[in-house]
């Protein structure tokens, strides 16, 4: 079948997913009656919410591709993940095909409600109808937020069409959509609980729905607006949501593999989302629920961890990262190159795997030199009292990492047992943290100019969470813009945000025109190699002494190009009142 608008707004098949049906009995709902009562209005909301779990890349959750394709992170080359970060797009390449197409498959779930939800008005009590409107109103304008960012005008669609009018929808404006979200999440908001902690967050509540306000608002540069929402939702959040201490695994964070393995599982993991109080939105995975699994740790692994090392940070991120007195490291004297990985900001190691420490039961080493490495599961298990040596094939395999990276965050040692290239994973997807909440209301407030004493303060309590020292007092906004900058680079590393935080920016042409640097021979490097950490927080290197020890990636951004990515082709061949995007 073709997969177009026409074929999604038609879909009346969405409150089968939650039920993992194939067909439509013969006695069930019609599109013209459903929902005919309260539980069937549920099922067809659960069915949005599955939606939203579909859409993937490489097996791999589409957030977490993301970053994958800018500046801080790197794929296995392939036509798929290299044209996006070489301005060679095609209009019919699958990575930019799939998102128009599965977000508007949500919408039209939400739609196969929302259209008929009157019918159950004076069944159920105005507050239960409240709530499942307002939920499937969050659902249609997150889907929403996420097609303007990635291809700017879209057809604003509110509900289901017939053929005819499917075939003739115009692009509505990204402005025009942006209000329209900020809009509709002002009118719904307080239709909610404040959240939906027994549905372990994967329902929304009206913190989500102010915090999906305040990102667009954020996003549309709509400043006082966002810090408005943003400081409702954290109101909201009070007593609620809250950052999670990181486990007592960070006493390894700048400690080689012999002293123990850094995680944060208890964040990012499987006990992160059944315990976190951090995440304020989830998208839920079950491997009891058909199509309903993905397989991120297999795409994320180390070859030792059972992986395929396909994702992984660059070298420009692992160098962004502060000395842990606050500096960069062309400033600090703690930085050695020597030992560039000790008396960094302990992130660098919660978040990423480098070199000489210990990554999912195994010393980690991409250079050739090391032909074996120390396997400590026999440890860790209680067999032994010591590791065992085994064949590095972390250096030694084909598709090793291509960065010379692995991410730590994300990722959970227990699906060491279930990793292959057929294996399945139901770790749930993060979409809303209480740290990007935070840093969404600071940065609306520097941007507005309204600096007081709780920017420092949203700032502070991640930095103190990371082990960092807080801000120094009384900082220009510049000064604090930077600073936020960084805090957005490091904080939400793989949360799948920076392919947009670089373009609302103005920096995407700087940091992702010319080269990135890989450094997949897991080399040293001499201190001349980075010249400068400008006041984005990216190095700038010095490319012929750099090229002495890195490998690089050739990337292209154009200017008026490279901002949106191509409508697909087949929706224009089918819908002729759609125009492409200048460049495609």
């Amino acid at each position: 079948m073709k997969r177009n608008i026409t074929y999604i707004l038609l879909l009346t098949l969405g409150m089968l997913s939650a039920c993992d049906l194939d067909r439509l009995p013969m006695n069930g709902p019609t599109t013209g009656t459903f929902p005919a009562t309260e539980e069937e209005a549920t099922m067809g909301l659960l069915a949005a919410y599955k939606g939203l779990t579909l859409l993937d890349a490489a097996n791999t959750p589409f957030l977490h591709v993301m970053d994958n394709i800018s500046d801080i992170g790197y794929a296995r080359p392939s036509n798929n993940y290299t044209s996006p970060i070489t301005s060679s797009l095609t209009t019919d390449n699958a990575l930019a095909t799939k998102p128009w197409e599965y977000h508007y498959k949500t919408i039209a779930r939400c739609h196969t409600v929302l259209d008929n939800l009157e019918n159950i008005r004076n069944s159920i009590s105005e507050e239960k109808f409240n709530q499942l409107d307002a939920e499937l109103r969050v659902i249609r304008a997150y889907c929403y937020s996420k097609l303007i960012e990635l291809y700017g005008d879209v057809p604003l669609v509110l509900n289901a069409l017939g053929l005819n009018d499917a075939n003739n929808l115009p692009r509505t404006s990204k402005a025009e959509v942006q209000q329209w979200i900020i809009d509709e999440m002002s009118d719904i908001a307080d239709h909610l609980p404040a959240a939906q902690p027994a549905y372990g967050n994967v329902r929304v509540g009206s913190v989500a729905a102010y915090m999906l306000k305040a990102r667009v608002a954020l996003y549309a540069g709509q400043f006082g607006v966002a810090a408005e929402a943003s400081k409702k939702a954290l109101e909201l959040a009070n007593g609620i949501y809250a950052l999670t201490p990181f486990d007592g695994s960070s006493q390894f964070a700048n400690q080689d593999h012999q002293s123990g393995e850094p995680e944060c599982s208890n964040i990012f993991g499987y006990d992160g989302y059944r315990n976190s109080s951090e995440w304020i939105w989830v998208f839920e995975y079950n491997q009891n629920i058909s199509g309903n699994t993905h397989n991120q740790g297999y795409y994320f692994g180390s070859r030792l961890g059972k992986g395929c090392s396909y994702w992984g940070p660059t070298q420009n991120l692992i160098d962004s990262f502060q000395c842990i007195d606050g500096l960069p490291i062309d400033e600090s004297p703690l930085y050695d190159a020597n030992a560039p990985f000790k008396s960094r900001d302990p992130r660098l190691d919660m978040y990423c795997a480098r070199p000489h420490a210990r990554l999912m039961g195994f010393q980690f080493e991409t250079n050739t030199t090391f032909d074996q490495v120390n396997n400590y599961w026999p440890l860790i298990n209680g067999e032994s009292n010591a590791p065992v040596m085994v064949s590095n094939t972390d250096s030694k395999n084909a598709y090793r990492t291509f960065s010379g990276y692995l991410w730590r965050k994300h990722t959970d040692n227990a699906d060491y047992l279930t990793n292959s290239s057929r294996g399945v994973s139901d770790l749930n997807l993060g979409v809303f943290r209480f740290a990007e909440l935070l840093l969404i209301y600071a940065e609306a407030k520097i941007e507005s100019n309204d600096i007081d004493a709780t920017v420092y303060e949203a700032i502070d309590q991640i930095r103190r969470r990371a082990g960092m020292p807080e801000l120094d007092k009384n900082l220009s906004q510049s000064e604090l813009r930077s600073i936020l900058r960084y805090e957005r680079k490091i904080e939400l590393c793989n949360d799948g945000l920076r392919w947009y935080d670089i373009r609302r920016w103005g920096i995407a042409d700087q940091v992702m025109n010319g080269v990135i640097y890989l450094n997949r021979n897991g080399n040293t490097w001499s201190s001349n190699v980075v010249v400068d950490i400008d006041e984005n927080h990216t190095p700038i290197y010095d490319q012929a002494e750099a090229t002495n020890y890195f490998t690089t990636q050739e990337v292209v951004y154009q200017i008026n190009k490279d901002e949106v990515w191509p409508v697909p082709q087949q929706e224009i061949d089918i819908n002729p009142s759609l125009t492409q995007n200048p460049g495609y």
